[in-house]
């Protein structure tokens, strides 16, 4: 009787250590890829298991969300790869956003094995996310702002004015000349239509912003029309200036593509980063900004605009309707 207590004890004994063992050779963690992000940006979330080869675990999957205010875009993905051994490793992703600022704490997670013996459960630890909002007015403003002043405007001289007046002369002379040519050779040859000079970007993008101040669209209650409108007129003066097709993507994939085509992270780009950042928030998260952030995005866009300009060299310029020319 006593030998087979001991035999009994000795294999209660050698199991126990089995499963001591086996659940040292098991381990589960839980992480994101960065510990901080701005609201609305991706981040993705991954369960991390080590384990032997030879056995099977489960791991329970999240549907529509980590927690409250963490929101799941994608995922579950998974990926298996054997790290030596007779070990793998699988991994299992989650793309994950979220559109509250604060400190998130994730409960652990857990891969379990089921056999004969019951079910063993094996956790990971707490996963941290913080969420920060996304700051809209620079450090440096001044918390009121003030209207943009023109510059000073000299009296004119007459020796400033006699040779615009001499040039007006020359120009209606010589325009009722052509005037009469085309006259003559009308009838006789058709006409080629000179090509339309368009105004430079910045010339454009300052036109759409006075219109946009004089439309008064936040004061109106219109605030997500005031950031819609306020977005197309930079990404449009983006896309004619710099090449980029701003029109077409979103507001990560335009400021790289800046980059990549030479622009510096400078001040500049920080302000234009700061307004289409602000404005995302408007329009896809429902923030709601107050007055002096509204006329605040619209003075870094005006000085985005400003800095960037393409200088046009001074000469006369042809704007309006396409004038017609006769062929010689």
């Amino acid at each position: 009787m006593t030998l087979r207590f001991k035999k009994i004890s000795g294999l209660l004994i050698i199991i126990a250590l089995g499963r001591a063992v086996f659940a040292q050779d098991v381990s589960v963690n839980s992480v994101f890829d960065t510990s901080s992000i701005y609201l609305g940006d991706q981040v993705y979330y991954k369960i991390i298991v080590d384990q032997p080869s030879g056995i099977k675990l489960d791991i329970p999957y999240f549907r529509d969300t980590l927690c409250r205010n963490i929101e799941i875009l994608a995922g579950p993905q998974s990926d298996t790869a054997e790290i030596g051994e007779g070990r793998i490793q699988i991994v299992e992703k989650y793309l994950v956003t979220s559109f509250d600022s604060g400190h998130y704490r994730i409960n652990p997670v857990f891969a379990e094995r089921k056999d004969e013996s019951g079910i063993k459960r094996f956790y990971s630890g707490y996963a941290y996310l913080n969420v920060r909002r996304v700051e809209i007015t620079p450090p440096d403003t001044v918390s009121k702002i003030f209207d943009i002043i023109g510059p000073y405007k000299a009296p004119l001289t007459f020796d400033e004015i006699f040779p615009w007046l001499l040039a007006g002369l020359i120009l209606a002379g010589v325009s009722w000349l052509i005037i009469r040519m085309v006259k003559r050779l009308r009838g006789r040859k058709p006409a080629v239509e000179l090509p339309v000079i368009k105004d430079p970007p910045h010339v454009i993008a300052f036109r759409e912003l006075e219109k946009l101040r004089e439309e008064k669209l936040w004061q109106k209650g219109e605030t997500k029309k005031y950031y819609s409108r306020l977005t197309e007129i930079l990404r449009k003066y983006i896309e004619d200036r710099f090449g980029v097709d701003s029109l077409e993507m979103t507001t990560s994939e335009t400021l790289d593509a800046l980059v990549k085509s030479g622009f510096k992270k400078d001040e500049t780009y920080n302000k234009l980063k700061s307004v289409l950042n602000g404005a995302d928030l408007v329009k896809f998260a429902k923030y709601r900004p107050e007055p002096t952030e509204n006329e605040s995005v619209f003075e870094l866009s005006w000085d985005f605009v400003n800095n960037t300009k393409q200088e046009v060299p001074a000469g006369p310029v042809q704007v309006g309707e396409n004038v017609k020319q006769d062929k010689a």
